[in-house]
């Protein structure tokens, strides 16, 4: 394939997200017909995408994936503006030192090659919608990728040789030690990407190739500070929403990293009233600034740690107190007690489900009569893929998936809603997402079972008969108003019998 010369009338005929979706490459236009290069000839949904959207016949030879990836990286402009700043930067450093290296990194015009490739693949993905930018070295490449919707894609390969002054450059942005190269750090910086401030995270870690570097993106301008937009349902946002109208107690909202706990306690305190009250958070970092909020920022260098902090935030006669994370034993207890002196605590806290979050306060070494006493409720949840609006289309699936939505939904459709992949969703078939919630309120009945030394299989089954529904069965609601799909709530959803 690399014999070849890619025409530009076949790129035109064929769009950069469908090139990406079935790893093909247009080759030529030859009278009537499309020659496009596939690794997988026999791929007849790749075939009849190609002729819907081309509107010509295709014709198709035969490469090797690497091949493949390489000519659609160099052939589309998404990427082609990167591999031509990148093909400025590899004689400047090829075969050069250390110093020299770091020379060219530490010039920091934005109009100059390493300026503007860093410019280039920040502001590509956070247009994207990227949370996360992985510079990986490998063994002959430097792997580009951006994690989209909570999935990480492939964007691009980039010459090895420019890995360590890429990495440079950043360090350099993040105030970060440019020199030191075996030790993980972490640091942060701000841009501007078409006229707004995005702030970004940057951490790295030595490898088997070199120094891998993640950055994560904090786009202000993508906040959901709303709590009807983060996908509760009516009836179980009512519930919350009586929650967040208690004068004191402690709310916690769990899940793994990234199931958007810090979006719904940033939703949670935007609907309190901050006129009379005075709202005090300690945050690690602070991703969003709000008017009329105390927000305090865990600086560990300064001796400012979740624990530290929130016992200064008791002398600031606070009466809503926001915690990032519950993540030891002594932020644990002093949250609690906060909570049991006439404070309204919310905080985020890791966790499978909302009955388990029980079990994990306990671990943290706190007195069971106390969180019996003090914790008002759970909010557990999850973050899905929204199917995409533009290309959704009923599909048969695979008798698993009709079985699982089955089981919590009580029937059993042959077809669900898929994206077909599009434009405006990359190929992906996915646009945005959304949260899947459980919700569990400290009943009487609840708080007995607790003190009592029940399992959190027992508490989770009375939650459910006092009308708690489940992450997974909320997830397959989902899916039955067609917002996301059986494949991304199993994908997604722990599932607790």
């Amino acid at each position: 394939m690399k014999r070849h010369t890619i025409q530009p009338q076949a790129l035109d005929l064929v769009p950069e997200w469908l090139a990406r979706k079935h790893h093909l490459v247009p080759l030529d236009v030859v009278g009537d017909s499309l020659v496009v290069v596939m690794a997988d000839p026999a791929d007849v949904e790749a075939i009849n995408d190609l002729m819907a959207e081309s509107g010509v016949k295709v014709q198709v030879a035969i490469s090797i994936p690497d091949d493949i990836q390489e000519a659609i990286d160099l052939n589309y402009k998404a990427t082609s503006e990167i591999e031509k700043e990148v093909s400025q930067l590899v004689p400047a450093v090829a075969g050069g030192t250390e110093e020299m290296t770091i020379h060219v990194a530490e010039d920091f015009g934005q109009e100059t090659p390493v300026g503007r490739t860093v410019d280039l693949f920040v502001g590509q993905a956070v247009r994207q919608r990227a949370s996360d930018i992985h510079l990986e070295p490998q063994r002959d490449r430097l792997r580009l990728r951006y994690r989209i919707d909570g999935v990480l894609h492939d964007v691009m390969s980039l010459p090895l040789e420019v890995h360590p002054l890429l990495v440079s450059r950043l360090k350099i942005l993040a105030g970060m030690n440019i020199a030191e190269k075996r030790l993980p750090q972490d640091g942060q910086f701000s841009t501007a990407v078409d006229d707004r401030e995005v702030d970004i995270r940057v951490a790295t870690s030595e490898t088997a190739y070199g120094e891998t570097m993640v950055l994560r993106i904090l786009d202000k301008s993508r906040f959901l500070l709303d709590l009807t937009q983060l996908g509760f349902r009516p009836d179980v946002l009512a519930k919350y929403q009586q929650m967040l109208a208690s004068p004191y107690g402690l709310i916690l909202v769990a899940g793994p990293t990234g199931a958007g706990k810090t979006t719904t306690l940033y939703a949670s305190v935007n609907q309190l009233d901050r006129r009379e009250r005075n709202i005090v958070t300690i945050e690690e970092p602070i991703e969003y600034l709000f008017k009329d909020i105390n927000q305090i920022q865990v600086n560990p260098k300064a001796g400012i740690t979740f624990a530290s902090g929130l016992r200064a935030i008791m002398r600031l006669d606070p009466d809503i107190i926001l915690i990032g994370e519950m993540r030891d034993s002594d932020t644990a207890a002093t949250g609690v007690q906060a909570a049991l002196t006439g404070h309204l605590v919310l905080s985020s806290i890791h966790g499978n489900d909302s009955a388990g979050v029980l079990s994990r306060l306990v671990n943290l070494g706190v007195d069971p009569f106390l969180i019996s006493s003090a914790l008002i409720g759970v909010v557990a949840q999850r973050m899905v893929r929204r199917v995409c609006p533009h290309c959704r289309t009923l599909y048969e699936r695979p008798e698993e998936e009709q079985l699982a939505y089955e089981q919590e939904v009580g029937e059993r459709p042959a077809k669900f809603y898929y994206g077909a992949g599009c434009n405006f969703c990359a190929g992906t078939g996915y646009l945005g997402r959304t949260g899947v919630f459980e919700l569990m309120v400290m009943s009487e009945e609840i708080r007995k079972m607790q003190l009592a030394g029940a399992t959190a299989a027992e508490i989770r089954e009375q939650a459910i008969k006092e009308g708690m529904i489940p992450m997974i069965r909320d997830g397959m609601l989902k899916v039955k108003e067609g917002i996301t799909t059986p494949s991304e709530v199993l994908r997604r959803v722990f599932s607790v019998t």
